[in-house]
């Protein structure tokens, strides 16, 4: 499950074959569970979430013509999860926090912070983001199911393990369809699913001026931070990683797409999104190498919208846990590989750990990692040098 920086492909190019389809599953595990939390918890139309995340990521795989997936802002997820918050506020908190991220872009900011905070430190914030996933994977997806679903996770993580760098036979299609098939067999799913379709249509939204300024307060404060590290940082750190041979992405670009999606979204009923290192970690280590996986992923996401808009529980029968289990595992061990790098200086590797267990382990760890991690390396390398 080792990634690296060998891609071939050619920049600009997009395809629609065995592996981009493989690759377009590989971020299913983090992104649907956020999804349905927030649609649940806040009562949302899921036709229009559904629909604005399926037109972004299309967008998304045009524009960057990557495995650059759009994913659920966690930070907001979590907030609205727990506390139920309204729609509204999730609209104003989008906008605010396009607001902010538009004005950290187009002034400089994120040069800036790209400038000053160590490569160290991203791969510390990428390791938290990768003990968070695999903490989830195997303490709350895979055990879902029960003994059934351990025998699935198990021969799901089987043909992964046996089939991950393939080219010829992607493993995430396999699993994706032995995952549909125990969900109809097993846990009953077929029928719901079915007497579940039918056509959905979109709803518009204006947010409020009240709704923008307690999404300020209440959901772009605690997701600004996380998405300095692992959306901007981390996410120009692991494109570069992975596809070396393109011309590297600005961290202006990224903060430019994320502003736009944030500030596109709220008015048709979407959810606030970013882009992510780790979906980034799940396309690339499922076999996807251009923007056709997550061009792919979008355009079902629309359709599922438009179709099963109105039963978002039932749809998501089809994808048991214990195989977004697995999915999500593998894109943890795929961000831990990226430390690879820093694995031959001690120092380093001790700084890329503690950082992680910040990031993984403290309130708002992100930011107090990116702060902390920062002024850490740069002391150090400071009294290293005399």
């Amino acid at each position: 499950m080792t990634m690296g920086g060998t891609s071939s492909t050619t920049a600009g190019t997009i395809r629609f074959d065995r592996n981009e389809v493989s690759g377009a599953f590989g971020d299913l595990g983090t992104s649907l569970p956020l999804i349905i939390g927030m649609i649940t918890a806040a009562h949302l139309d899921a036709t229009s979430v559904l629909l604005v995340y399926g037109v972004l990521q299309i967008a998304t795989g045009l524009v960057y013509r990557m495995p650059m997936p759009v994913q659920p802002l966690k930070a907001v997820a979590a907030i609205v999860i727990a506390q139920q918050i309204s729609g509204d506020v999730i609209a104003g908190g989008g906008l605010a926090i396009g607001v902010l991220m538009l004005v950290l872009a187009v002034t400089g900011a994120l040069d800036w912070l790209g400038r000053v905070v160590p490569k160290v430190v991203v791969r510390g914030i990428q390791v938290g983001l990768a003990i968070q996933l695999g903490r989830v994977a195997v303490a709350n997806y895979i055990p879902a199911g029960g003994t059934s679903g351990y025998v699935l996770a198990g021969l799901a993580l089987l043909v992964t393990v046996v089939l991950i760098g393939n080219r010829r036979v992607p493993p995430a299609p396999i699993i994706i369809a032995a995952g549909a098939i125990y969900a109809v067999t097993v846990g009953g799913a077929g029928a719901a699913v079915i007497g579940a379709a039918g056509m959905h249509m979109p709803t518009f939204h204006v947010p409020t001026g009240g709704a923008v300024w307690e999404g300020f307060l209440l959901l772009s404060l605690a997701q600004i931070p996380l998405s300095l590290g692992n959306s901007v940082l981390a996410t120009r750190q692991i494109t570069a990683d992975l596809f070396p041979t393109r011309p590297p992405l600005t961290l202006r670009k990224i903060g430019v797409t994320y502003a736009a999606m944030n500030l596109f979204a709220p008015w048709f009923g979407g959810i606030p999104v970013c882009h992510g290192s780790g979906g980034i970690a799940g396309h690339y280590a499922f076999g996807a190498r251009t923007g056709g996986s997550v061009i792919i992923i979008g355009s079902l996401t629309l359709a599922a919208g438009l179709l099963f808009g109105g039963s978002i529980g039932e749809l998501a029968m089809l994808f048991p846990a214990p195989v977004l289990g697995v999915l999500l595992l593998v894109e943890s061990v795929s961000l831990f590989s990226l430390a690879r790098d820093v694995a031959g200086d001690a120092r380093g590797f001790a700084l890329v750990g503690l950082i992680a267990l910040i990031a993984a382990a403290l309130p708002y760890g992100y930011v107090v990692a990116l702060v902390l991690g920062t002024i850490l390396a740069r002391s150090g390398a400071r009294v290293a040098a005399r």
